[in-house]
């Protein structure tokens, strides 16, 4: 949902039509129908001669090769090769070595997601635990000291005096926030100014809430 923290929490309850008892059955079915299971998907990496070729189809480094074949120089003929031959490899290996990053990034990212969440659904007696992947938007999960969020919440209850999020590695804040349940009217408003939203992978600081599946992975 698109600015979900510009939102009261009775309009999320009503836009993902459900209340303070949580989703039913039926609409949790309909919602991973429809939206997936909040997991980052799983590829396997390529291989290091893959990366490797993939360097050189690219068209700056044709248009090296094409440039070439139009000089007839004599001295050309024997020095422009060999600074090719050097700019491909220095390309080859700074490509090589920003996929690598990247893909590192994307599992490093994956040891952040909780196993586990605590689910409010229609019909279940209290919190149930269920796999954090099998959140669906729309569902009320609470959240504690501790607890890494499982997935996009938007507050709708906060049981302490106050809730503190540790959200160092999504903003760089080097200490906590408070966050609260005001509507940030701002559309354009970034993740720092988006209060009232607790967001997937960041760490429950202190206190203790309940909030709205906004965003899944």
């Amino acid at each position: 949902m698109d600015n979900a923290h510009a939102k009261s929490p009775d309009e999320l309850l009503k836009f993902f039509g459900t209340s303070t008892e949580g989703l039913s059955e039926q609409q949790v079915e309909s919602q991973r129908d429809k939206y997936g299971l909040n997991e980052m998907p799983t590829e396997e990496g390529k291989k290091l001669w893959e990366l490797i070729l993939e360097q050189f189809d690219d068209l700056l480094v044709l248009a090296l090769f094409e440039e070439h074949e139009d000089q007839t120089a004599a001295v050309t003929a024997f020095v422009e090769p060999f600074v090719i031959l050097l700019i491909l490899i220095a390309n080859a290996t700074v490509g090589v070595w920003q996929e690598r990053n990247a893909e590192s990034a994307i599992e490093a990212l994956k040891e952040y997601e909780p196993e586990m969440a605590k689910v409010i659904r229609q019909g279940k007696h209290g919190v149930m635990m269920v796999r954090a992947k099998e959140l669906v938007p729309g569902d009320l999960v609470e959240v504690s000291v501790g607890d890494k969020i499982p997935a996009d919440l938007r507050l709708i209850k906060i049981y302490s005096t106050t809730i503190r999020i540790d959200q160092s590695i999504l903003t760089g804040e080097s200490v906590s926030v408070i966050k609260n349940l005001d509507s940030v009217p701002d559309p354009r408003a970034v993740n720092q100014d988006k209060k009232n939203c607790l967001f997937s992978g960041t760490n429950v600081a202190s206190g203790k809430a309940c909030g709205i599946v906004f965003g899944t992975v």
